[in-house]
């Protein structure tokens, strides 16, 4: 099955990010937006000289760093009953990590290893003064800054998950391939338990090289939407926040190197939050209880703050209001209570 292309952007830099993109809420890769960073160019000479240009702002700060038998093929998933990960992590140090993959490249018999999502300002001070974006955003004054982050791996596979910030994905060395899906997809990638998971997120419980159809047969309704591209260094490819998408590194070494934003204010609590007390309240119910339910969230939340206040008058609204940081921290304080009694 031949899948969709993502969208391709030329002649866009590092400064130069156009808004309506980001706005769109669609993937889109920027062809060699980042060629012109050092660290790309670095990448171009050799995976050794790609190092040895990591090496040169790492601190010698540990991480946590994952080691994947041959076996696994460089995927990160479950054993047989999804109640253990299948692979080791282990404190470690990026410097001697990084000399593992290039040492084990090629390597059959060699396990991969794999470092997700290390801050760049915590582990790589000053990378990002010759390495960098910026980014159009619409923020709220008491939104966070971007998060800057750096992923170190093999042929390792990130299995297809979403996350819930807004990304930029920068290809600095190797080959990435990425996959993805609309958030409607959801029930056609057959989501995996919340606890453990790979990274924090819950993860597809399909082998996208070997789908099982008959196991998983609606997985053949989300590859009519899937989009695909190949990331090669100097790309970078924007991931709206929600979008599931699939990882795997196609080259012998691959470093990537991702910001994340959300444009909401920072008081605001995690989507992921409301989920696991909607279970605690609502999931459990009866049928006809869910649907009455489910007009209520749509008249409340999902029709944002405006429809359920304008009628009311300004001093009656309360929490209906847009939340400030006041009325957030009074909404969190009401919840604690009702949770603890």
């Amino acid at each position: 099955m031949t899948l969709k292309k993502i969208k391709v952007l030329n002649g866009i830099n590092s400064k130069n990010i156009p808004r309506n993109v980001i706005n769109s809420a669609e993937p889109v890769l920027f062809k060699q937006m980042v060629s012109d960073w050092p660290a790309v160019n670095a990448g171009k000479i050799s995976d050794r000289a790609s190092v040895d240009y990591l090496k040169k702002f790492y601190n010698d700060t540990p991480t946590v760093v994952c080691k994947i038998p041959p076996q696994n093929k460089g995927r990160m998933f479950y054993n047989e009953d999804c109640t253990e990960l299948n692979y080791e992590s282990f404190k470690g140090y990026i410097d001697e990590t990084l000399d593992a993959i290039l040492e084990g490249a090629d390597k059959l018999d060699a396990p991969a290893y794999y470092i997700a999502s290390n801050i760049i300002s915590t582990h790589f001070p000053g990378f990002c003064d010759a390495n960098d974006l910026v980014i159009p955003r619409n923020k709220h004054p008491e939104a966070l800054n971007e998060r800057v982050s750096i992923w170190i791996g093999g042929k390792t596979t990130a299995t297809c998950h979403f996350d819930a910030l807004d990304n930029i994905a920068c290809c600095i060395a190797g080959k990435r391939r990425f996959t993805l899906f609309p958030p409607d997809q959801i029930d056609n990638l057959y989501p995996g338990p919340f606890d453990p998971t790979p990274g924090g997120q819950v993860i597809s419980l399909v082998d996208f090289k070997n789908p099982d159809f008959e196991k998983f047969p609606r997985f053949k309704e989300a590859l009519l939407v899937a989009q695909v591209v190949d990331l090669e260094p100097g790309d970078a490819l924007f991931v709206p926040a929600m979008w599931w998408h699939h990882v795997e590194g196609l080259a012998p070494y691959n470093i990537l190197v991702n910001y994340w934003w959300e444009d909401a204010p920072a008081f605001l609590t995690s989507g992921m939050n409301a989920l696991h007390f909607a279970m605690l309240g609502i999931r459990d119910k009866s049928v006809h209880e869910r649907e009455a339910w489910r007009h209520i969230f749509e008249y409340y939340i999902f029709n944002g703050p405006e429809k359920s206040h304008t009628h009311l008058p300004l001093k009656s609204r309360g929490f209906l209001n847009t939340l400030d940081r006041l009325g957030a921290r009074k909404l969190r304080a009401l919840l604690i209570n009702k949770l603890n009694r």
